[in-house]
């Protein structure tokens, strides 16, 4: 697995939503990127600022934030912790 470096975060994100709150199957074209995730992997941090999150975390982040990155079949997200908003 990916050892994330500094103050980089590894997250799988949450599946994108399949139907709609009525019940309307969603197309693969028009599902939103997910806003949360599963924290994987953490980073050591840098010198001054130590690490919030932790592996094992729900969070949420920007729509555009992050870079795609694929590992052993599976896509995942690795982004600076700055870019989380929160842990849920």
């Amino acid at each position: 697995m990916l050892k994330p470096l500094a103050d980089r975060v590894l997250i799988e994100a949450a599946p994108a939503e399949e139907k709609t709150a009525s019940g309307i199957i969603i197309p693969d074209t028009a599902k939103e990127k997910p806003l949360q995730g599963n924290v994987i992997a953490v980073g050591p941090g840098k010198k001054d600022e130590p690490m919030t999150v932790k592996k094992g975390d729900k969070v949420l982040y920007g729509q555009y934030s992050g870079t795609e990155i694929k590992l052993e079949g599976k896509t995942y997200l690795i982004m600076r912790e700055s870019d989380i908003y929160g842990i849920i």
